[in-house]
C-alpha cells in the first residue's frame, strides 16, 4: 500500500506539549497520529485512552493525591504551614519523651 503525506496546522505551544506528552509516553509524535489512525479505522471510532497519568512511574504522584484525599477525609487539609510545623514539633517531642521513658525503665 502506498504512502501518502497528511498535513494539518495546529499553534507551536500545542505541538510542543504533544511532543512532551508522546515523549513521556515513549513515542514520538508521527506514531501517535499513526495510531490514531489506526485505531479510528478500526474500531470505527475513538476507542483509546493514553494519559500520563496511568504510567507506573507516577506512582508517587497517585500516593500524593491519596494523602490529600485522607487528609481533607479527616478535616486537617486546610492546615496552615504554622499548624503543621507545631504538629511535627509536637509529635517530636511525644518521640523523645517516649525515648527517655525507655531508657530509665
Amino acid at each position: 500500500m502506498a504512502n501518502t503525506l497528511v498535513q494539518f496546522r495546529t499553534d507551536e505551544a500545542s505541538r510542543i506539549k504533544a511532543i512532551m506528552i508522546c515523549d513521556r509516553l515513549g513515542i514520538d509524535l508521527q506514531t501517535y497520529l499513526r495510531m490514531c489512525v489506526s485505531r479510528l479505522i478500526s474500531e470505527n471510532g475513538v476507542p483509546f485512552s493514553m494519559k500520563v497519568n496511568d504510567l507506573p512511574e507516577n506512582k508517587g504522584i497517585a500516593a500524593l493525591r491519596q494523602m490529600g484525599k485522607i487528609s481533607a477525609e479527616k478535616g486537617n487539609s486546610e492546615m496552615t504551614l504554622d499548624e503543621i510545623n507545631a504538629e511535627i514539633a509536637e509529635a517530636r517531642r511525644e518521640n523523645d519523651t517516649n525515648d527517655d521513658i525507655g531508657a530509665i525503665v
